[in-house]
């Protein structure tokens, strides 16, 4: 079954809705940069989404203010998922990009208690450059954050 995926413009994509009140949720946390609301595809109870409220597609198109704000929301969310479900573990779990298996172009992070024998995977093979071509990466990196 393929997956649901919305590339809608901005204002009319399923979150700029959801934000605008134009489609019910079950919102739990909102402030001026950021929304949380429960994901309708919930894999554990409790699974949180914490979105920006303006139209931003993925990470890349945040500002630094709205980075921020989503961290401090998904922690907040974080702590009350603990309190009320108890989980022994959290992902917390951010996709851009269809390659990155985003379904949903406007920028979110899933907050989602985890239990042993939950069915989520979350593995990646392990490719082992080795410790002179991470050093080459290392220094490409460093020279593009001067």
């Amino acid at each position: 079954m393929p997956k649901f995926v919305d590339t809608s413009p901005p204002g009319q994509c399923i979150f700029c809705r959801l934000i605008a009140g134009e489609i019910p949720s079950a919102r739990v946390y909102e402030d001026d940069l950021t929304v949380a609301f429960m994901d309708l595809g919930q894999c554990n109870p409790g699974h949180v989404l914490v979105a920006v409220k303006r139209h931003a597609p993925t990470f890349y198109d945040l500002t630094p203010e709205e980075a921020a704000a989503v961290m401090q929301t998904a922690q907040r969310v974080a702590h009350a998922i603990r309190e009320v479900f108890d989980p022994p573990g959290l992902t917390l779990l951010q996709a851009n990009g269809k390659e990155a298996e985003q379904t949903v172009f406007h920028f979110h992070m899933h907050v989602v208690p985890r239990h042993a024998d939950d069915g989520i995977g979350l593995a990646w093979p392990r490719k082992e450059p080795g410790f002179e071509l991470l050093q080459g990466y290392a220094g490409q990196l460093r020279e593009a954050l001067q």
